[in-house]
């Protein structure tokens, strides 16, 4: 175990103990219901309802092509979406499901015969452990295919051990697909210390920068956002102490792949091909990369190298290599000043 012990145990206590069921929450940080895709809502059905009340997230960070896939869960709580994964990769794939808090695990694998009955397979393994650790819970290098994590990250005390460990164990071209809170500055000691506010998932939540500079220290130089959502503080209390931070729930996809801190122009041309089942119309890579079926779109070197050098391969058509190079690519990402701005680190 990783990081100041009195902030594990305040979180575990917060919900193990203090978070009875969804309701319990004091802000919305935990817990935006509307931000499941259409595809997955009628999978809901055939979830324990004990475990969907239970459920804390801030997003549904499941990506599309996970068939035969082996998905890690980070801090998955009582289960919710390892079975929903459970359903998504088939009997070929397989779902971990890992947490520090035994009182939620104990509600998952209480239910693990009920869903197995009803999907036709077993492929789910809860264990118990730490994010920061993933050794200790048995999680080899290079053995999982996707990470997911749904509103847990914040709440690491250690988080550039976690995100070592989330590349570590990613297989060479593997996805961290994750949903969780950001903050437009850096959280005051006296906030991030305060063990409701660490529990409502918004003590720990990183400034956006921070972590583009941690996961560059990783070696992930381009992580893209997906998609944002404003955040609900129903206590008044909790609206007080926060002062001027304001918080946003985003949903961030990145790659274990060499990619370039910059975009570079190498002429490739992209093209979905609408194979994806969940998609069939349009492919949703980040929030200013919507390829829509048939039609061209001319990408980044990074770009091409997450479409051709990952499991989405087989429904990307790519034109060109990096054989011919023509500079910085021609784009600016959400909120840059400009092409050469540096903080246009994804076209």
């Amino acid at each position: 175990m990783t990081g100041n012990p009195d902030t594990l145990a305040a979180v575990k206590h917060y919900y193990g103990e203090v978070l009875q069921s969804s309701s319990d929450l004091q802000t919305s940080a935990c817990c935006l219901a509307d931000a499941m895709p259409a595809h997955l809502i009628p999978l809901l059905k055939d979830i324990h309802p004990e475990i969907k009340d239970r459920f804390y997230g801030c997003g549904s960070p499941i990506p599309p092509a996970i068939e035969g896939a082996t998905v890690l869960d980070l801090g998955c709580g009582t289960g919710r979406d390892v079975y929903l994964l459970s359903r998504l990769v088939g009997p070929t794939g397989r779902v971990i499901g890992l947490d520090m808090t035994e009182a939620q695990l104990a509600v998952g694998r209480r239910h693990q015969a009920w869903h197995a009955e009803r999907y036709g397979h077993d492929n789910v393994d809860f264990r118990h452990g730490y994010i920061e650790d993933l050794a200790s819970a048995g999680i080899a290098d290079a053995s999982i295919d996707v990470v997911i994590s749904n509103c847990v990250l914040n709440l690491s005390p250690d988080k550039p051990a976690l995100f070592r460990e989330l590349m570590r164990v990613l297989k060479p071209g593997g996805e961290l697909y994750f949903s969780d809170v950001f903050a437009d500055r850096r959280i005051p000691e006296a906030l991030s210390n305060d063990p409701l506010l660490r529990g409502e998932c918004l003590g720990g939540a990183l400034y956006e920068e921070d972590f583009r500079r941690l996961m560059a220290d990783v070696g992930c130089r381009d992580s893209r956002i997906v998609s944002r959502s404003p955040l609900a503080i129903h206590n008044p209390d909790i609206e007080r102490q926060i002062g001027f931070v304001n918080f946003t729930s985003v949903t961030v996809r990145a790659f274990k792949l060499a990619l370039e801190d910059r975009c570079e122009d190498f002429g490739q041309v992209a093209t979905y091909l609408g194979t994806l089942p969940e998609a069939p119309h349009r492919f949703l890579l980040d929030d200013h990369h919507l390829l829509e079926t048939g039609r061209p779109l001319r990408v980044c070197g990074n770009t091409a190298d997450m479409l051709s050098q990952t499991r989405y391969a087989p429904h990307i058509q790519l034109i060109g290599d990096k054989t011919r190079h023509f500079g910085l690519f021609d784009c600016v990402s959400p909120g840059a000043g400009g092409p050469t701005d540096t903080a246009a680190a994804c076209c």
